[in-house]
């Protein structure tokens, strides 16, 4: 089993990666979940500020908490989540050693504010957002990631399967195996 974790700047392709991700991996019979930071927000901040302090905390005691349950019970993990600080990241990778695994979603910020399926770019060019990152707050990206997959210049099925074929030739997952057909 594994953690990994899906980061980037908002409107990357994030989302989109991991649920394909997930459906590719409970095809090969893999039992994964999918933390989808906005998602659980809804449930733990309902009225999130994001300020430092909430974000510290999210990143650091929810997401990780939820990840560790998961994935002591054997689950596949894929934390999609913008996780704008590289210490949440290396938080991470101490918490999990060698079953974590870093992907960087990597898209230009002008290409994530053309795509902006949730309007964050624009509420944070109005001032309706304050602290969006890559607009008003950095976004660290990985300094060593351990796997980068470009969404301005791959389609989605690309980038899955470069992170499945990381996941392989780690030893995290299992190769697929393939069957020939036998002439009768």
């Amino acid at each position: 089993m594994f953690v990994l974790w899906l980061t980037g700047i908002p409107a990357s392709g994030k989302s989109t990666i991991a649920k394909r991700l997930a459906q590719e991996l409970k095809s090969r019979g893999v039992d994964c979940e999918v933390l989808e930071s906005d998602e659980i927000r809804k449930i733990v901040t309902p009225r999130a500020s994001y300020t430092d302090e909430e974000r510290d905390w999210f990143y650091g005691v929810i997401l990780i908490w939820l990840a560790k349950l998961l994935f002591r019970h054997n689950i596949a993990v894929i934390i999609d989540a913008t996780g704008h600080k590289r210490a949440y990241r290396e938080n991470a990778r101490r918490e999990f050693g060698d079953k974590f695994v870093e992907v960087y979603v990597k898209c230009s910020l002008e290409t994530a504010m053309r795509r902006d399926p949730k309007g964050l770019y624009r509420a944070a060019l109005e001032g309706r957002v304050r602290t969006l990152p890559g607009i008003q707050v950095p976004y660290e990206k990985p300094v060593s990631p351990d796997v980068v997959v470009d969404t301005e210049r791959e389609d989605v099925d690309t980038c899955v399967r470069k992170i499945l074929d990381y996941l392989v030739n780690r030893g995290l997952l299992r190769p697929q195996k393939y069957c020939d057909q036998l002439d009768t």
